[in-house]
């Protein structure tokens, strides 16, 4: 079955009372061929519409149908893409994939390059597996934003870094791009010796030279696991040398900000906390832009919490039960801090943080995230927990109560004998969870996205 084959159709939807059938295969919308989901959410965005569709016994026939602008149809098709997810060409010497210990889930060596992923979930791409044709489509449909993963401008060094020879084309592409203002927000995955120093001032130099097209750009240290035999000898980042890098992306979007209006560049919170560096203040970090590639994730973490205490009744605090918090090394004395606060405004709150070594991987992976339910399991039992055992939300797969080990919160439940409570990085959340307080969605505290509380609560 083609994967542009309807799977099924919403009950009263537009697609619905127009008379689309499951097992039909959409293959034109206004006479636009509709390849995969880019061109299906494109071409099915104005309100009057022509479906073209093909039976599974290959008879043609035409719909027309109104709806709202931008409303969707109603459709759901074999596969989210309609189409097959484009695996990553490259072979690049720091991909956090080919250092993944084996026996895992077959899900967690693919790796992705898919440009449609870039723009629906925000995915990082290498530009270096897009063809002409879907080039020019992105140009064409204005297609933006685009996160791309850069590490480098200097061609010779990025095709090198890759390890694909069609590299140094993604460099073009990005110009090309700028050209026709497609915004870009671009990521830089620093190796020690390789491509900082000299190089970084380079490709922050080129993509300054690409602005405003390129929106922002963020500089993220290279994890490095302990499953590295026979791959690339990568080094990894000391206190000095994360410290000399910060210095050196401050300075430059100091300049950059003097000139533009913009830092457009910014270090990864996890750059500072291996520095020793305080996180700079919230108006550095502008709009946030680079917040899922952890820049300034852990400031306005801390912002939030502090409204969240500013907002918290102090009954609500006084009946906190103990708890206790599990994270990665590097977060840990962060969270401790924010729970000083707490407990600095009320003094019977008794929780404790433990940072979790990361034996799975490797101590040198000290991001909470790659913390598996094996080392939470192995370094806290036995440890006064409290009545509840918080961690990050970020540690289990998206949705499900899974560790990357696959071992379940069930399971780190029964070891440890209390509740695990997810948290997603929301500094509201997290004191609602110190305090044991359920949200339902009529209780919901405000939170970064809800613009009308930060509108009227400056």
């Amino acid at each position: 079955m083609s994967m542009t084959a309807v799977k099924s159709v919403d009950p009263g939807s537009p697609a619905h009372r127009a008379g689309v059938r499951p097992g039909e295969t959409l293959t034109h919308i206004n006479g636009h061929p509709v390849v995969d989901v880019l061109d299906y959410k494109f071409y099915s965005y104005d309100p009057r519409l022509e479906l073209t569709l093909k039976s599974p016994e290959g008879t043609v026939r035409t719909l027309r149908l109104r709806k709202g602008e931008g409303d969707d149809l109603g459709l759901e098709f074999e596969t989210y893409l309609m189409d097959k997810a484009r695996s990553c060409a490259n072979r690049c010497v720091f991909c956090f994939v080919d250092q993944m210990p084996p026996g895992m889930r077959k899900s967690l060596y693919f790796k992705d390059d898919d440009a449609r992923l870039s723009f629906l979930l925000g995915n990082y791409l290498t530009l270096t597996n897009l063809s002409p044709r879907e080039v020019q489509r992105i140009i064409d449909l204005r297609i933006s934003p685009i996160n791309v993963s850069v590490h480098t401008t200097n061609r010779r060094l990025r095709e090198e870094m890759l390890q694909n020879p069609r590299s140094g084309e993604g460099i073009d592409i990005m110009e090309r791009f700028a050209q026709h203002h497609i915004t870009m927000n671009c990521q830089i995955v620093s190796c020690p010796g390789i491509n900082d120093g000299p190089e970084l001032d380079k490709t922050l130099a080129d993509l300054s030279a690409m602005y405003p097209a390129v929106n922002s750009v963020s500089v993220v240290p290279v994890g490095v696991t302990k499953y590295r035999e026979g791959l690339y000898p990568l080094k990894i980042y000391t206190r000095d040398t994360a410290a000399a890098l910060v210095d050196q992306v401050e300075a430059f979007a100091a300049r950059h900000l003097e000139e533009c209006g913009t830092r457009l560049v910014w270090c990864s919170d996890e750059f500072y906390l291996l520095a020793g560096r305080d996180l700079p203040p919230e108006d550095y970090f502008e709009d946030f832009t680079q917040l899922d590639n952890g820049v300034g994730m852990l400031t306005l973490l801390s912002r939030e919490f502090g409204r969240a205490l500013d907002l918290m009744e102090q009954s609500e605090l006084e009946r906190t039960r103990p708890f206790s918090i599990a994270t990665g090394v590097s977060a840990a004395p962060f969270l401790a801090k924010l729970v000083g606060q707490a407990q600095e405004k009320c003094g019977t709150i008794a929780g404790q943080v433990y940072p979790i070594v990361n034996h799975f991987f490797g101590e040198t992976i000290t991001v909470a995230g790659l913390v598996t339910g094996r080392d939470l399991i192995d370094q806290l039992r036995g440890k006064k927990l409290g009545e509840r055992l918080l961690i990050p939300a970020s540690m289990l797969r998206s949705g499900e109560n899974v560790f990357l080990d696959d071992v379940t919160t069930a399971d780190v439940e029964r070891a440890l004998g209390v509740p695990v409570v997810p948290v997603p990085q929301d500094g509201y959340e997290l004191l609602d969870a110190i305090c044991g307080i359920e949200l339902t969605p009529d209780t919901q505290r405000p939170t970064w996205e809800n613009e009308e509380f930060y509108r009227y609560n400056p």
